[in-house]
């Protein structure tokens, strides 16, 4: 007897919903481009870098177990 697809758990919303890396990497280039421009005031590049420093950061969050931490990035 075949189960049925309802049968089937769901994908946790926020890994639906979350950038996948292609777009996360399009989005640090951009922000990476913005801080070379030289066109930024001090104060608006290290909020800029530390907002990228900060997601790499929990991109990078590793449990005690071993295993990636998954959670949802919060947005700009």
């Amino acid at each position: 007897m075949k189960k049925a697809a309802a049968d089937k758990p769901a994908a946790p919303k926020a890994q639906a919903e979350a950038p996948g890396f292609e777009e996360a990497l399009k989005r640090l280039t951009a922000i990476v481009e913005r801080l070379e421009s030289g066109d930024l005031s001090l104060e608006q590049s290290l909020s800029l870098f530390d907002a990228a420093e900060k997601r790499v950061e929990e991109l990078l969050a590793i449990d005690a177990k071993g295993l990636p931490v998954v959670r949802e990035l919060d947005p700009e």
